[in-house]
């Protein structure tokens, strides 16, 4: 990718997060309950009303709509992002507190996604059609179809409330609380990417190259490894990018289920408690994470793919 594409991406992200900005402060503007009755109501006591409208006009939420977002805004423009109603932090520094978490999980979960779908993914297109293929298959059909929360809670009651192999109680950050979300998100992605390795390697075991090295009677392993699996995993790289936005993000669900400290978690707390500046703060954070992992992959795209690197496509 040339310099002023990378430019002209840029800035396209900039105006995409000028709008993701003002799209999501109109929500939480618009969004129905009170920050500060949500921050001041404790074991259901009852706030005056003298009380709210002081706790609204120290927090800026007496301000008009434009008022709130230009202050906001500008903020963030300085790397403010404002502080945190429910945590009494930074947002930014709350962000980052969540997300060592967040990163232990999203690789862990990475790591064997592609242990279990590339080596599964292969056998399923060499031995195209025959019982090995069709049990691969059927095996990423049913993992696509479970819930992944529903997987989540299967394993935590065999692996750790009858079997107690692992703890199911919540925690800190650890390698024996880490492996049950891992292999829970790790399921469903591999059913997903065990189909787009299988179609990725037929498709190039069907090129014209793949049949003159076979007829020279170079072997199919040397094949595979030098020729097939390079070429294939071209068009998985954006999957994979997408993917590791969408962990890094932090999987809600799979975070509630298993009380992971992530940002997942972190989110939906923000959101029960009206924390504004949170909310914001994270989905100018996934914007951000989405659309620079898909500009790394871009740029990636061209170091991969001799044919880029000369112009073509």
């Amino acid at each position: 990718m040339k310099r002023n594409e990378i430019v002209h991406r840029l800035a396209q992200m900039l105006i995409t997060l000028v709008g993701v900005s003002f799209l999501t402060f109109s929500l939480m503007y618009l969004s129905p309950g009170d920050p500060a009755e949500m921050l001041l109501e404790v074991a259901d006591t009852i706030v005056s009303k003298e009380t709210l409208d002081e706790t609204r006009a120290q927090l800026g939420l007496d301000q008009p709509f434009h008022v709130q977002y230009i202050r906001w805004i500008t903020g963030v423009l300085q790397g403010d992002m404002g502080m945190s109603y429910s945590a009494k932090m930074p947002v930014t520094e709350r962000l980052w507190q969540c997300l060592p978490g967040t990163l232990v999980l999203a690789g862990s979960a990475t790591v064997m996604m592609l242990l279990i779908a590339v080596p599964c993914g292969i056998l399923s297109a060499v031995y195209r059609n025959r019982a090995v293929d069709y049990l691969i298959r059927g095996i990423s059909f049913l993992g696509v179809s479970m819930p992944s929360f529903w997987v989540g809670l299967i394993l935590l009651y065999i692996l750790g409330l009858k079997l107690k192999l692992f703890p199911i109680t919540g925690g800190a950050v650890s390698l024996e609380r880490m492996v049950l979300p891992a292999l829970t998100l790790a399921i469903a992605m591999s059913a997903k990417y065990t189909r787009q390795v299988r179609t990725a390697v037929l498709e190039e075991l069907g090129q014209d190259y793949i049949f003159g090295a076979r007829t020279r009677g170079i072997p199919l392993r040397k094949i595979l490894w030098r020729h097939v699996l390079p070429n294939a995993c071209l068009p998985l790289i954006t999957l994979l990018g997408m993917s590791i936005g969408w962990l890094l993000g932090g999987v809600a669900v799979i975070e509630m289920v298993f009380a992971w400290p992530g940002l997942g978690k972190m989110a939906v707390h923000a959101i029960e408690m009206r924390d504004y500046p949170l909310v914001q703060g994270f989905v100018l954070w996934i914007a951000v994470l989405y659309m620079g992992i898909n500009l790394l992959v871009d740029i990636s795209y061209t170091y991969l793919d001799p044919r880029l690197k000369k112009g073509g496509h």
